[in-house]
């Protein structure tokens, strides 16, 4: 029964009972299929930017996106900032598709910067301002899509980088499709040009490509096929074992901030690794223990261990604690965020097993009595708080609003899936704190906050997930407060249970 997809979720027979919940659902991929094609301008040109407002874009991409993407060395900032400065050349080169898309990227980032406290706050000229940048972003990004024939047929660390920010613009733009195809383009080139060496290639150069390596590997896995799990695999994961790790790069001016931007994407790259192993281990098709009562604990167990290990070894720049409160820096808040997602994820199975009606009758009558029924209900616990800890913290967080918006949007609205499911049996409502009652209305003031920045066109599947938690949040109040005494409601919900009377 368990999958990662929001839609799988949807699916579950316990939500049969609330069918306002599916009415008027399109499918993601079908969605997203149907919009329309960005439009190309007539006539490219660029916006006057002066030497200082061009160092303020770069330094805006270096805390930004090459910081949670450390691929762009020093050396190529320079070439970027010398080639923007004494004007954008009209030649079809891909030197030209790199500055243009780190000038768009760093405006990006300056659209979704300081947001984490809300957009609520934000003036009429804060949001003016905003929408300025994120059409000098797009005109920008204009003048690569008409040079994308260059970066296609040349075949190097340059072009597998300019393919790599395509992808990273548009999952600003919220077309995961889009992003997901480029993602897997650079992909193919890192493939490509690791196994195929060059005496030409740099130091340098070959630091770049495993550095996109490792980016292509965190993205692909967490962020698209976690929600498009039949999209065609790059096939990077294949290779990941014996690729060497980001080693020594010039990324920043600043040494320290160099220093934590790799810390920061090895950090990652051990979340995303140990994800994998969680979804091998608990879920894969034919040899997932998540089904098996007699395997899955101790495996649980062991993923756990390892998880409080990964955070427990991160610099203290990023630590975190296990609730709401914040932290010295974003990277720490974001990689809580991830942390969260894995521990939910990790019990999930003790929390399936409740919702099957095949756990122990013990735990279902009695929770609180025996061994078997304390495990069972401390597990559920664990899987709960961790899916409402990770809805209640989510801010704007540059990196989760410039490139996880679509992700999360659809994540939030499967956690929010989750708890309503378990509010449907009272000894998992009864696990569930009070503060369900606010994580809707959170939810939906984030999320229509971030697509209100970020301007037209709106994602679709980004509203459509809001209003799914918006529906769910309604359902979970009534069952919550109680309010819910359908007879309909209590026989379907008695069906499934109905085994544990006897």
């Amino acid at each position: 029964m368990h999958t990662s997809a929001t839609e799988a979720v949807l699916q579950w027979p316990h939500f049969d009972v609330f069918p306002g919940l599916r009415d008027g659902y399109d499918p993601i991929f079908r969605l997203e299929q149907a919009r329309p094609p960005i439009k190309s301008r007539s006539s490219t040109w660029y916006p006057f930017v002066t030497p200082r407002e061009v160092d303020e874009i770069l330094e805006s991409f270096g805390q930004t996106v090459n910081f949670w993407y450390p691929t762009m060395s020093q050396q190529q900032m320079a070439g970027v900032r010398a080639l923007i400065v004494n004007g954008v050349p009209e030649e079809d080169s891909i030197e030209v598709c790199l500055a243009l898309l780190t000038m768009a990227l760093g405006l990006a980032g300056q659209v979704t910067a300081k947001l984490a406290s809300g957009t609520t706050s934000l003036t009429q000229k804060d949001h003016e301002t905003r929408a300025s940048k994120k059409a000098m972003a797009d005109v920008y990004f204009d003048g690569v899509l008409k040079r994308l024939h260059v970066v296609h047929t040349h075949i190097g660390s340059t072009s597998t980088h300019c393919l790599f920010y395509v992808a990273m613009y548009f999952a600003f733009l919220r077309r995961p499709l889009q992003a997901w195809e480029y993602i897997n383009a650079a992909a193919a080139k890192c493939l490509l040009l690791l196994s195929y060496t060059s005496e030409d290639d740099s130091t340098e150069d070959s630091e770049r490509i495993r550095r996109i390596f490792w980016s292509c590997y965190i993205l692909e896995s967490s962020d698209y096929l976690a929600e498009l799990s039949a999209l065609p695999q790059s096939g990077i994961s294949a290779i990941e074992s014996t690729t060497p790790l980001p080693g020594e790069y010039h990324t920043h001016a600043d040494a320290h901030q160099q220093e934590l931007a790799s810390l920061y994407l090895l950090a990652c790259i051990s979340m995303r690794r140990l994800l994998n192993r969680v979804h091998h281990l608990l879920y894969a098709q034919t040899t997932g223990a998540a089904l098996d009562p007699t395997r899955f604990p101790a495996v649980v167990r062991e993923l756990n261990h390892q998880l409080d290990e990964w955070r427990e070894v991160l610099p203290p720049a990023f630590a975190f604690t296990v609730d709401e409160t914040p932290t010295a820096t974003e990277a720490g808040a974001f990689l809580r965020q991830r942390y969260s997602t894995c521990r939910s994820v990790i019990y999930r199975p003790y929390f399936m097993w409740m919702l099957s009606g095949m756990a122990p009758p013990a735990a279902v009558r009695s929770p609180g009595d025996g061994i078997a029924g304390k495990e069972v209900m401390a597990s559920c616990k664990m899987c709960l708080d961790a899916c409402l800890l990770h809805i209640m913290n989510l801010r704007g967080y540059g990196q989760t609003v410039l490139v996880d918006t679509w992700i999360c949007s659809l994540s939030m609205a499967g956690a929010m899936l989750v708890l309503l499911a378990a509010c449907r049996v009272p000894a998992l409502r009864e696990l569930i704190g009070s503060e369900i009652l606010s994580a809707g209305e959170h939810l939906r003031q984030v999320l229509e906050g971030w697509q209100e920045v970020m301007g037209d066109p709106a994602s679709p599947s980004v509203e459509q997930s809001v209003r799914i938690i918006a529906e769910a949040d309604r359902f979970i109040r009534q069952v919550y407060l109680g309010e819910d005494t359908t007879a309909s409601t209590q026989r379907a919900w008695q069906d499934i249970y109905g085994h544990h009377e006897g």
